[in-house]
């Protein structure tokens, strides 16, 4: 156990916690938020509310839970190991979605900074070759992967910090207001039209607890810093896609692949539109380089638990599990295909929605646990009771979020789902002593 002197104080793991969300997934929402129109800030209020809902239940799992494995961990203690594999499947099946969402932004900006326009046959053909580009360097070193992704996220977050702080000076209160309702939508349709997608930049979240260990006061300090920076990077998202929306005409900005460089064009000149545009390129390009080795981890870690195929645990010389990435390059070049749509950000838009109902999985799984790990773990009273309260009514938000994902998304969702039920059935032999071992813990 460290020396209190190397551990990080509230306010550093709070940073942290805020930029583990900040990064790619918020750089193409103003464009699909425009689409609903400036009333999306009272999505952004609810989103906020729920996900930070969320982080407090993750920091009580993270808190109390004795069992490793994450989200799969704190699932056990409720649905046994059966709820463990699905969380981590929802998991891993989300993350795998979610890098094409992230893919599909590169290609946006990329375009834009180039000044061209394809087909969508093009742009889809696109996307699948930023999925290989960004894995085969992670077949090399893990390490290079680690620190350029760690040094590339001040590319998006950069520009994003100095726009909610000089953006105001731009700022049409008019343009804001004309642009509320282009659609004359109803209060809660409209709501409901953005929350997914809002949903979709904190998604991350539940990586909030993970450093509990490095804390000075873990059970002070990781409440502290789940809630803190996930309302500040709620107040980010806010502010940055409100002042964005009284900048830029909302007919432009809900056609534009690369909103952020759009609007510093609008502020200053094209060049600079373009400079903005192409640091965020080499920023998105670096996120996704690391995300795709994350993802080879997660399914190598669920492999490991005997979760997923032994193909996906099978490393080269370097500890890189090369075979399994190259499966999940597939299986992503595959779902580019599948979601291939007239524009670009309606191929984002379907992606994210699919990401959050899949999500939204090992989320609802983890929330329910809650009651049982603090029972576990010997909380009592009020101590309980109350955050019991919240972390039902984030489930609650969490079950709202899939349903506004649209009914395409929960369609698709809910056989993902069942298929996880069914490749359970067929696994579940390799884990009844372990299923009577966890029922005689809680005889």
């Amino acid at each position: 156990m460290g020396s209190t002197k190397t551990k990080m104080n509230v306010w550093q793991l709070t940073m942290i916690t805020a930029i583990n969300m900040i990064g790619s997934g918020l750089i193409m929402l103003p464009a699909d938020l425009a689409q609903v129109g400036t009333m999306s800030i009272l999505s952004w209020i609810i989103t906020t509310i729920g996900a930070t809902a969320l982080a407090y239940g993750f920091a009580r799992c993270g808190m109390f839970s004795k069992r490793d494995g994450g989200m799969g961990g704190y699932s056990e203690y409720t649905f046994g190991k059966s709820g463990n594999f699905m969380a981590n499947y929802g998991y891993a099946i989300a993350c795998t979605i979610a890098n094409v969402a992230i893919a599909v932004t590169i290609v946006g900006y990329a375009l834009t900074f180039l000044g061209i326009k394809l087909s969508p046959a093009m742009n889809t053909a696109c996307v699948i070759l930023v999925v290989w580009l960004t894995t085969i360097p992670n077949f090399f070193s893990a390490k290079i992967t680690g620190i350029i992704g760690s040094f590339t996220i001040w590319g998006i977050i950069g520009p994003v910090i100095i726009f909610c702080i000089i953006g105001w000076f731009w700022f049409s209160p008019s343009l804001f207001a004309a642009s509320w309702n282009p659609h004359h939508l109803g209060l809660f349709h409209g709501i409901s039209q953005s929350i997914s997608i809002t949903l979709w930049a904190f998604l991350g979240l539940e990586s909030a607890s993970a450093n509990m260990e490095a804390v000075e006061n873990p059970q002070r300090d990781v409440p502290i810093a789940c809630l803190g920076g996930t309302i500040g990077a709620g107040i980010i998202y806010i502010v940055s896609t409100s002042i964005i929306q009284g900048i830029v005409p909302g007919h432009l900005l809900a056609n534009s692949n690369a909103p952020f460089g759009l609007v510093f064009a609008t502020m200053f000149t094209p060049l600079v539109g373009k400079i903005v545009t192409g640091i965020m390129v080499l920023a998105c390009f670096g996120s996704l380089l690391a995300w795709q080795f994350t993802l080879g981890q997660v399914f190598k870690s669920s492999a490991g638990q005997n979760y997923f195929p032994k193909i996906f645990k099978k490393v080269s010389k370097k500890d890189v599990p090369v075979v399994g990435l190259v499966i999940l390059c597939i299986l992503q070049s595959l779902f580019a295909l599948l979601t291939i749509s007239p524009t670009l950000n309606k191929e984002f838009e379907t992606i994210v929605n699919l990401s959050i109902v899949t999500n939204m999985i090992p989320y609802v799984l983890s929330m329910a646990a809650v009651p049982v790990i603090q029972k576990c773990a010997g909380i009592k009273g009020k101590s309980a009771l109350i955050p019991s309260i919240i972390t039902f009514l984030a489930g609650v938000y969490s079950l709202y979020a899939m349903y506004t994902s649209g009914a395409q998304a929960m369609l698709y969702g809910g056989v993902v789902a069942l298929f996880g039920w069914t490749l359970y059935g067929a696994l579940a032999n390799r884990f009844e002593k372990e299923n009577d071992l966890l029922n005689k813990d809680f005889k």
